[in-house]
């Protein structure tokens, strides 16, 4: 199979969806996270289903025009939510003292933390997180799967 424009359009590419809250021009910024640099922004959140269509398909154009490599979407199932990671004794000690304090596991409280750091006020399925942030799911009627609305 070819891969064409046609071809990338139709794939599930993960959307990330900001209120932009600036006070002189206020609206909503979109972006596709596999495509770097991809991203729209709009007065409306209604507008930016057609905004980002537009941005994607010349993102993809101008990437196939000058023969470089589109990425693809991840697949949703790459991810199982377990990793392992090394890290001082000292550090190890820290969090499963801090995570005892809190009452939570340590997996809990490192989960949390990951979290916090990467500007997501909460881990779904967490109890240690204060605030849950469940991302929302979009659907625009053009776009093969739905955008994330963080």
């Amino acid at each position: 199979m070819e891969k064409d424009l046609k071809y990338y359009l139709s794939l599930p590419y993960t959307i990330e969806i900001f209120r932009d809250n600036d006070e002189e021009n206020p609206g909503w910024v979109a972006k596709v996270v596999e495509l770097p640099g991809c991203i729209t922004q709009g007065d409306t959140f209604e507008e930016l289903g057609e905004m980002i269509e537009d941005a994607m398909r010349g993102w993809v154009e101008i990437a196939l025009a000058d023969g470089i490599s589109v990425p693809e979407p991840r697949a949703r199932a790459e991810f199982s939510g377990k990793f392992v990671v090394r890290l001082p004794k000292s550090l190890h000690r820290e969090l499963a003292e801090t995570a005892e304090r809190e009452n939570v596991s340590l997996n809990a409280y490192v989960s949390a933390a990951l979290a916090k750091a990467v500007g997501r006020s909460g881990v779904e399925g967490n109890p240690a997180a204060s605030e849950t942030s469940t991302p929302t799911l979009v659907n625009w009627p053009k776009l093969s799967d739905p955008a994330r609305r963080i």
